[in-house]
């Protein structure tokens, strides 16, 4: 299983915004930090906006920072807003297979779905930055992928 670009980028910009709480962060320190497209994070600053999960704020002090109550969204939450979970055609309401309802393998996809956010739906962003005074040198480094700035 992979989860889309949208996904991942959207759960670093959470996660880099709970390293850094009550500060508004522009999303280009949020796209150096990680080595990654600052386009494609807008994008998902702009989704995370209007869902209420951040604030946004323009001008020269300006950025995104997590909305009261964000870190005590779960993952599967989250998942569940930035993915399609149509696993097979038997998971949409398009399903034309004349096994639907009674085939192993679509049983056996719910159940791996199911198990899959039954640990998603128990893990908060909040369980996510525990180790926060250990996550935010490590996005400090050139050795993350982004290249160093010079001096």
């Amino acid at each position: 299983m992979t989860l889309t670009l949208f996904s991942d980028y959207t759960l670093r910009t959470l996660l880099y915004l709970g390293m850094h709480p009550g500060r508004f962060v522009p999303v280009s320190e949020i796209a150096h930090a990680y080595g990654i497209s600052a386009h494609h994070l807008a994008k998902a600053g702009k989704w995370l906006t209007r869902e209420e999960v951040v604030e946004a704020r323009r001008g020269n002090s300006g950025g995104l920072r997590l909305a009261d109550g964000a870190l005590g969204l779960t993952v599967g939450d989250l998942l569940r807003r930035t993915e399609s979970w149509s696993l097979l055609e038997c998971f949409t309401d398009q399903n034309t297979c004349g096994l639907a309802g009674h085939c192993g393998l679509e049983s056996a996809l719910r159940q791996a779905k199911a198990a899959f956010f039954a640990v998603l739906d128990r893990t908060t962003l909040a369980d996510l930055l525990t180790n926060r005074s250990e996550l935010v040198p490590l996005l400090q480094k050139p050795s993350n992928g982004a290249s160093a700035q010079p001096s």
